[in-house]
């Protein structure tokens, strides 16, 4: 394939580093689609090239555990940056692992990173003419889970 071919595989850029600070989950209850959670997110921070922010207290992660080794992941936040710009983050994730490890993750247990498959794709909202390219992009990561915080790397598909 050449440089010029429109149908070229994306390349990832690294766009930020973000950790977001979590409460203890509040389980709901098994329902017909599996096991739902939710869990409140305290705060956080995120650093991209150039720029720092805040993870604004009041979001929330719904999780689904679909099986005893997948769940799926809905997370919900606000950030500020570092010159006052507001983003909102929707951030889906699959956390898939052996229903072993997935137990010990339930429990609040730390695990191995590389025991856990979790990849997200985060899309965010701004009215910031700086950051108006963020809305008009794709973005992928990887995560993982420690017992009081999610350690995520977002790229943005070029």
């Amino acid at each position: 394939m050449s440089d010029n071919d429109p149908l070229s595989p994306p390349s990832l850029a690294h766009f930020a580093d973000v950790a977001v600070d979590v409460g203890q989950p509040l389980v709901l209850g098994r329902g017909a689609q599996g096991l739902r959670r939710v869990v409140p997110i305290l705060g956080g921070t995120a650093r991209g090239d150039g720029w720092t922010a805040r993870v604004l207290p009041g979001g929330a992660d719904f999780q689904l555990f679909a099986s005893e080794g997948c769940s799926v992941l809905d997370a919900r936040y606000g950030m500020e940056t570092d010159a006052g710009d507001l983003i909102y983050v929707q951030n889906h994730a699959v956390r898939a692992a052996a229903p072993e490890v997935m137990a010990r993750l339930m429990c609040g247990e730390p695990v191995q990173p590389s025991e856990v498959y979790f990849r997200c794709t985060p899309s965010f909202e701004t009215d910031s003419p700086a950051l108006r390219w963020i809305t008009e992009r794709l973005f992928v990561g990887s995560g993982v889970r420690h017992p009081a915080q999610v350690a995520m790397r977002f790229f943005v598909l070029t």
